[in-house]
Order: structure tokens, then C-alpha cells, then sequence
């Protein structure tokens, strides 16, 4: 698999499989490219498939941290950056999570939108934080309990920055780690078997390193503090794309609010949205049928109306 060279010199991961028109897929966080091929596959024949592995995950996890850059801005500037060495122009991209957050910063500060033939954008937020003006941030109306949980984890990885890895920490230290985390999980409030796991790794510390979504701890310091600081409001840039759009939500959703990804939908001119009814940020896993069914559908939609 190709590595691109990016603007500090870092070589990025990409997976590119399939053949045919060019889909750039980005990733939420904690996810690999090669978690997309089920869902791709019976698309191989008509599309190529262009998937980055984020700094920190996959074929990236050894790329450097850019100094005094937030992980979104980051990702966006790689992003940008292979779509230009790809030359990729009126191109179909599909942004889960955080990938669709990164999408949207390229829409408000780049020239993204002009570039896009088609959207799909999966159970993503254009505003993190719940304020006076939107109610429907990350954890809708649990968003100062769950900035408060972020600020309790950023102090306690600032203090040990001199740490490299997971499982270099004290063990009493990592503890504290697994249960400041397991307070993240049960705000979620709809995962069952998490919580279970996480209560079986305090009592077995070898488990420890395997249940927190990052092993290294800049790195998951890098992401924890990109939540916690991120103020970017992007309604306004979504609302102006003009390209043919495909929303899929999450109806359980507790991260982000269905309402409110709803009502941006309705503020584009050419969107239409795809309900998740048992599902919640992962339709990926709870109705895995529909969403590889719904993103072909989605793809033969594009290439219908291109015609």
C-alpha cells in the first residue's frame, strides 16, 4: 500500500483498493482502513476506494504529532494534501465522525465543497459544543458533564507526558486511566459490554492496554485535548453545499442528538437522510446489512444523476 509524503515530511498510510471513480473515504477516530473493506467490497468493480490511515492508527501510527496544531486542522492539512498529489477534482467522499467533522473544516476553510461530485456524511455534529446557540453538540444536553470528564483526563495525561506508552504507566496511575475512561463509557449510557470489559481489566492489568481506543498517550493526550478545545462551528459551511448529499443517522445516537443532525440536513438544498432506527454512532456495527446496502445505493445514486 502507498504512503504519501506530507507537508512536515510524515509518510501517511493509504489504502487504495478497488478500480474505477475515485471515493476518498476518512475515518472516525480509533478506526483503520481496513475496517472499511466489508462494507466496500461489492463495490470494488465500478469504484476505487482512497482510504488515509489517521496520524496515530494503522500504517500512521508511527507519523510524528505537528507542533501546535490540533488534530482536526492536522488531518485536514494531510487530507488536502492527498487530494492534490491524487488530483482528485468532482470526486465522491464519504466523512464519518470524525472524518466527516475533518470534512467540514475543508469545507469552511478550503475549497472542499467546489471539489465534491457527491457527500455522504455519517453521524457527525457541525458543532461540538452545546451553548446557547445549538443544542445538539457531543452528548447534547450531558456536554458540560462530558467536557468535565475531558478536563479531568487532560490533567491527568499532562502529568505524565514523560510517559510513552499505555503500559509504561504506575500501575495505580494506569487505574486511574481505565476508570477515567470507564466514566466516558457509561455517560454513553447505551453500551453494555464495554463497561464489563473495562471492570474485568482493572482486575487483570496485561488487559489494560488493549481496552483504551490509543496505546500512546501523546497521542491520545493530542485527540482528548482536540475535544476539549474545539469551539469550530461549521453549520453555516455544511449548509452551503450544493452537491447531491446523503446523511445517515443514528437514531439512538447519544453522542450526537438525531434531531439535530437533522435539522442540518434540512438546511442543505440537496440532502436526503438515512435513519439508523437500532442504531447509535456505529450503524457500521449494530445494522452492518443496511449500511453496506445504503452506501451502495448511495454511490449508484451518484453515478445515476452523473449520467
Amino acid at each position: 500500500m502507498p504512503r504519501y509524503t506530507m507537508p512536515d515530511g510524515e509518510q501517511l498510510f493509504v489504502r487504495e483498493i478497488g478500480q474505477g471513480e475515485p471515493v476518498l473515504v476518512l475515518s472516525g477516530l480509533g478506526m483503520q482502513s481496513w475496517q472499511w473493506i466489508p462494507f466496500l467490497f461489492p463495490n470494488f468493480k465500478k469504484y476505487k476506494f482512497i482510504i488515509p490511515d489517521w496520524r496515530g492508527f494503522g500504517g500512521s501510527r508511527r507519523c510524528k504529532i505537528p507542533e501546535n496544531m490540533d488534530a482536526i486542522h492536522s488531518h485536514w492539512n494531510d487530507v488536502e494534501s492527498l487530494i492534490d498529489q491524487l488530483e482528485l477534482n468532482d470526486f465522491i467522499l464519504i466523512g464519518y465522525s470524525m472524518g466527516a467533522t475533518t470534512s467540514m473544516h475543508g469545507m469552511q476553510y478550503s475549497n472542499l465543497k467546489d471539489k465534491l461530485k457527491a457527500y455522504l456524511h455519517i453521524d457527525q455534529t457541525p458543532k461540538i459544543a452545546t451553548d446557547d446557540t445549538w443544542d445538539y453538540g457531543l452528548f447534547g444536553s450531558k456536554y458540560e458533564r462530558f467536557k468535565g470528564l475531558l478536563n479531568k483526563l487532560s490533567t491527568f495525561l499532562h502529568q505524565y507526558s514523560d510517559y510513552n506508552l499505555v503500559e509504561d504507566l504506575p500501575e495505580d496511575s494506569r487505574e486511574k486511566l481505565v476508570n477515567l475512561w470507564l466514566d466516558f463509557i457509561r455517560l454513553q449510557g447505551s453500551n453494555k459490554i464495554t463497561p464489563i470489559l473495562f471492570k474485568l481489566a482493572l482486575k487483570q492489568p496485561k488487559l489494560q492496554k488493549h481496552i483504551l481506543p490509543i496505546y500512546r498517550l501523546d497521542y491520545l493526550t493530542w485527540y482528548i485535548d482536540n475535544y476539549l478545545n474545539h469551539n469550530e462551528d461549521y453549520r453555516q459551511a455544511i449548509s452551503e453545499l450544493e452537491c447531491a448529499t446523503t446523511f445517515f443517522i443514528g437514531k439512538q445516537s447519544s453522542l450526537y442528538p438525531s434531531k439535530g443532525q437533522k435539522k442540518i440536513a434540512k438546511s442543505l438544498k440537496n440532502a436526503e437522510t438515512i435513519i439508523f432506527k437500532r442504531s447509535g454512532h456505529t450503524p457500521l456495527l449494530t445494522e452492518p446489512v443496511k449500511f453496506s446496502r445504503e452506501i451502495q445505493h448511495f454511490l449508484e445514486k451518484t453515478t445515476l444523476f452523473a449520467i
